[in-house]
Protein backbone atom coordinates (compact mmCIF):
# COMPACT_ATOMS: atom_id res chain seq x y z
CA UNK A 1 0.00 0.00 0.00
CA UNK A 2 2.80 2.46 0.90
CA UNK A 3 4.59 1.68 -2.37
CA UNK A 4 1.39 2.35 -4.32
CA UNK A 5 0.97 5.73 -2.57
CA UNK A 6 4.59 6.61 -3.31
CA UNK A 7 4.09 5.86 -7.01
CA UNK A 8 0.88 7.93 -7.11
CA UNK A 9 2.65 10.82 -5.36
CA UNK A 10 5.52 10.67 -7.85
CA UNK A 11 3.07 10.71 -10.75
CA UNK A 12 1.14 13.65 -9.29
CA UNK A 13 4.25 15.80 -8.79
CA UNK A 14 4.83 16.59 -12.49
CA UNK A 15 1.16 17.59 -12.84
CA UNK A 16 1.61 20.19 -10.09
CA UNK A 17 4.69 21.49 -11.88
CA UNK A 18 2.56 22.25 -14.94
CA UNK A 19 0.98 25.30 -13.23
CA UNK A 20 1.90 28.86 -14.04
CA UNK A 21 4.53 30.33 -11.71
CA UNK A 22 6.13 33.73 -11.22
CA UNK A 23 9.58 33.01 -9.75
CA UNK A 24 8.53 31.80 -6.32
CA UNK A 25 4.74 31.77 -6.26
CA UNK A 26 1.99 30.31 -8.43
CA UNK A 27 -1.72 30.69 -9.02
CA UNK A 28 -3.54 29.58 -5.87
CA UNK A 29 -0.70 30.54 -3.49
CA UNK A 30 -1.20 32.93 -0.55
CA UNK A 31 -0.21 36.56 -0.08
CA UNK A 32 2.56 35.30 2.23
CA UNK A 33 4.02 33.33 -0.73
CA UNK A 34 3.97 36.48 -2.90
CA UNK A 35 5.74 38.46 -0.13
CA UNK A 36 8.29 35.65 0.33
CA UNK A 37 9.07 35.68 -3.42
CA UNK A 38 9.08 39.50 -3.67
CA UNK A 39 9.84 41.00 -0.22
CA UNK A 40 9.54 44.58 -1.48
CA UNK A 41 6.03 43.99 -2.90
CA UNK A 42 3.45 46.46 -1.64
CA UNK A 43 0.15 44.71 -0.86
CA UNK A 44 -3.12 46.55 -0.28
CA UNK A 45 -6.88 46.23 -0.77
CA UNK A 46 -8.13 46.56 -4.34
CA UNK A 47 -9.29 50.12 -5.08
CA UNK A 48 -12.63 48.97 -6.50
CA UNK A 49 -15.17 46.24 -5.72
CA UNK A 50 -14.78 43.16 -7.89
CA UNK A 51 -15.78 39.51 -7.60
CA UNK A 52 -12.41 38.58 -9.15
CA UNK A 53 -10.09 39.96 -6.44
CA UNK A 54 -10.03 41.83 -3.16
CA UNK A 55 -6.28 42.59 -2.82
CA UNK A 56 -3.30 43.33 -5.03
CA UNK A 57 0.48 43.20 -4.55
CA UNK A 58 2.80 45.31 -6.73
CA UNK A 59 6.56 45.26 -7.16
CA UNK A 60 8.44 47.37 -9.67
CA UNK A 61 11.90 45.88 -9.22
CA UNK A 62 11.93 42.31 -10.43
CA UNK A 63 13.68 40.30 -13.11
CA UNK A 64 11.54 37.72 -14.89
CA UNK A 65 12.54 35.62 -17.90
CA UNK A 66 15.82 37.53 -17.97
CA UNK A 67 14.21 40.98 -18.36
CA UNK A 68 13.67 43.91 -16.00
CA UNK A 69 9.99 43.81 -15.09
CA UNK A 70 7.14 44.96 -12.86
CA UNK A 71 4.60 42.57 -11.39
CA UNK A 72 1.09 42.82 -9.98
CA UNK A 73 -0.52 39.83 -8.25
CA UNK A 74 -4.28 39.81 -7.63
CA UNK A 75 -5.70 37.86 -4.70
CA UNK A 76 -9.17 36.78 -3.60
CA UNK A 77 -9.61 35.29 -0.12
CA UNK A 78 -5.79 35.03 0.27
CA UNK A 79 -5.39 33.05 -2.96
CA UNK A 80 -3.55 34.34 -6.04
CA UNK A 81 -6.10 34.52 -8.87
CA UNK A 82 -3.90 36.27 -11.44
CA UNK A 83 -0.66 38.08 -12.05
CA UNK A 84 0.53 40.50 -14.71
CA UNK A 85 4.17 41.05 -15.55
CA UNK A 86 5.07 44.08 -17.63
CA UNK A 87 8.42 44.05 -19.39
CA UNK A 88 10.60 46.98 -20.36
CA UNK A 89 12.22 45.23 -23.29
CA UNK A 90 12.43 45.51 -27.02
CA UNK A 91 13.95 42.01 -27.14
CA UNK A 92 10.60 40.22 -27.01
CA UNK A 93 12.01 37.11 -28.72
CA UNK A 94 14.37 36.42 -25.79
CA UNK A 95 11.49 36.74 -23.30
CA UNK A 96 9.35 34.49 -25.53
CA UNK A 97 12.12 31.85 -25.56
CA UNK A 98 12.35 31.98 -21.75
CA UNK A 99 8.57 31.63 -21.44
CA UNK A 100 8.67 28.52 -23.66
CA UNK A 101 11.17 27.02 -21.22
CA UNK A 102 9.05 27.97 -18.20
CA UNK A 103 5.56 27.12 -19.49
CA UNK A 104 6.17 24.76 -22.41
CA UNK A 105 5.03 25.05 -25.99
CA UNK A 106 2.18 27.56 -26.33
CA UNK A 107 -1.17 26.42 -27.68
CA UNK A 108 -1.17 29.38 -30.05
CA UNK A 109 1.65 31.62 -31.19
CA UNK A 110 2.01 34.21 -33.91
CA UNK A 111 1.68 37.78 -35.06
CA UNK A 112 -1.63 39.61 -35.25
CA UNK A 113 -2.54 42.90 -36.86
CA UNK A 114 -4.73 45.33 -34.92
CA UNK A 115 -6.33 48.40 -36.46
CA UNK A 116 -7.78 51.18 -34.31
CA UNK A 117 -9.79 53.84 -36.06
CA UNK A 118 -7.89 55.71 -38.81
CA UNK A 119 -4.49 54.72 -37.46
CA UNK A 120 -2.29 52.33 -39.42
CA UNK A 121 -2.49 48.68 -38.42
CA UNK A 122 -0.20 47.74 -35.54
CA UNK A 123 1.45 44.34 -35.47
CA UNK A 124 1.60 42.48 -32.17
CA UNK A 125 3.14 39.14 -31.24
CA UNK A 126 1.12 36.77 -29.01
CA UNK A 127 1.68 33.48 -27.24
CA UNK A 128 -1.17 31.69 -25.42
CA UNK A 129 -1.20 28.76 -23.00
CA UNK A 130 -4.10 26.94 -21.36
CA UNK A 131 -3.80 24.40 -18.55
CA UNK A 132 -7.16 23.37 -17.13
CA UNK A 133 -8.89 26.51 -15.85
CA UNK A 134 -5.62 28.49 -15.91
CA UNK A 135 -4.61 30.71 -18.83
CA UNK A 136 -1.55 32.75 -19.81
CA UNK A 137 -1.02 35.24 -22.62
CA UNK A 138 2.21 36.97 -23.59
CA UNK A 139 1.72 40.03 -25.79
CA UNK A 140 4.60 42.02 -27.29
CA UNK A 141 4.67 45.09 -29.48
CA UNK A 142 7.75 44.53 -31.72
CA UNK A 143 9.90 47.62 -32.10
CA UNK A 144 8.76 49.10 -28.79
CA UNK A 145 9.61 48.48 -25.14
CA UNK A 146 6.14 47.18 -24.27
CA UNK A 147 5.36 43.56 -23.57
CA UNK A 148 3.18 41.89 -20.97
CA UNK A 149 2.52 38.45 -19.56
CA UNK A 150 -0.96 37.97 -18.09
CA UNK A 151 -1.74 34.80 -16.14
CA UNK A 152 -5.16 34.11 -14.64
CA UNK A 153 -7.50 31.49 -13.27
CA UNK A 154 -11.10 30.96 -14.32
CA UNK A 155 -13.08 34.06 -15.34
CA UNK A 156 -10.66 36.52 -13.74
CA UNK A 157 -9.81 38.35 -16.97
CA UNK A 158 -13.44 39.16 -17.79
CA UNK A 159 -14.44 39.91 -14.17
CA UNK A 160 -11.61 42.03 -12.74
CA UNK A 161 -12.76 45.37 -14.13
CA UNK A 162 -16.47 44.63 -13.88
CA UNK A 163 -17.25 47.02 -11.04
CA UNK A 164 -19.77 45.81 -8.47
Amino acid sequence: MKARLAVLGALAWPCAALGFKADGFALGDSEAAVKAAYPSAYCRPLEWKSDAADRRCDDARITFAGARSRITAYLKDDSVQAFDIRFDTSDYQNVAAQLRLLYGKPGKEGKESIRRGDRPAQEIYKMRWAKGQDRATYTAHPGTKRSQLSVWRGKFESEIYRVR
